[in-house]
């Protein structure tokens, strides 16, 4: 009856906690675009800035010399872009997959500056989506198999020696 009902609050917190991580892959997702999209907006006026001068973006690039400062730019500059093209990347990918899919590619929720201001914001929601119903029902079976192995091992361990 002990192991039965620790199984059950174990598959209860998991299914709980489980059910959390398509809403917060949700907000990630918001937040990633919203930076994306102020990357782009400066990559984009930078190329306007180049195109108006009758530059390439590269060789715009290619011209930030001379001072310590405009060379520091420069490098901001190329950071910048690469940021912006790594973000759109990962920003299609995870709005083209499902809450599985994202599960399964959690490697992309690697921004740690996006990473930590989802979580310091995120705030739990109840799951009424088919994803995280999905998630909670997955949740409560893994916390009680995982409980009821680890206890009744233990108990069974326990049984066999004291027997």
């Amino acid at each position: 009856m002990i192991l039965r009902t620790l199984a059950l609050a174990g598959g209860i917190c998991a299914g709980v906690g489980a059910s959390q991580f398509p809403e917060y892959s949700q907000q990630y997702l918001q937040r990633l675009a919203g930076a994306t999209e102020a990357l782009g907006t400066v990559v984009a006026d930078f190329d306007a800035s180049a195109a108006a001068e009758g530059l390439s973006r590269e060789a715009a690039l290619e011209s930030m010399t001379g001072s310590d400062f405009v060379e520091r730019r420069q490098a901001d500059m190329r950071q910048t872009i690469a940021r912006y093209h790594q973000m759109s990347f990962y920003l299609a990918d995870l709005r083209s997959s499902t809450a599985l899919d994202r599960l399964l590619s959690a490697h992309r929720f690697t921004d740690a500056d996006l990473s930590r201001d989802t979580w310091e914001d995120f705030k739990p929601a109840v799951p009424v989506t088919i994803e995280g119903l999905g998630f909670a029902a997955g949740g409560f079976f893994g916390g009680y198999v995982l409980i009821s192995l680890l206890f009744g091992g233990l108990w069974w361990g326990l049984r066999r020696a004291s027997a």
